[in-house]
């Protein structure tokens, strides 16, 4: 069963950003260890890029309705 996404409109601008900063350590984490050895997850990185996406989208959305 597919999960569910987050709705990240009801999230807080500060907790928005630190999600992102915590998703983007794992997504450099997860890259470096790719480096070594094979990931049991392939999509991992791709899920988490995507994740990053949204929430770089929803916080540049609530910048651009401040101006």
């Amino acid at each position: 069963m597919a999960k569910k996404k987050e709705n990240l409109k009801e999230v807080k601008t500060g907790e928005l950003e630190k999600k992102l900063h915590t998703l983007q350590e794992e997504e450099r984490g997860i890259r470096f260890k790719a480096e070594g050895a094979r990931s049991k997850n392939v999509k991992e990185l791709w899920n988490l890029k995507k994740t990053i996406a949204r929430i770089l989208t929803e916080l540049n959305n609530r910048t651009g309705e401040e101006k």
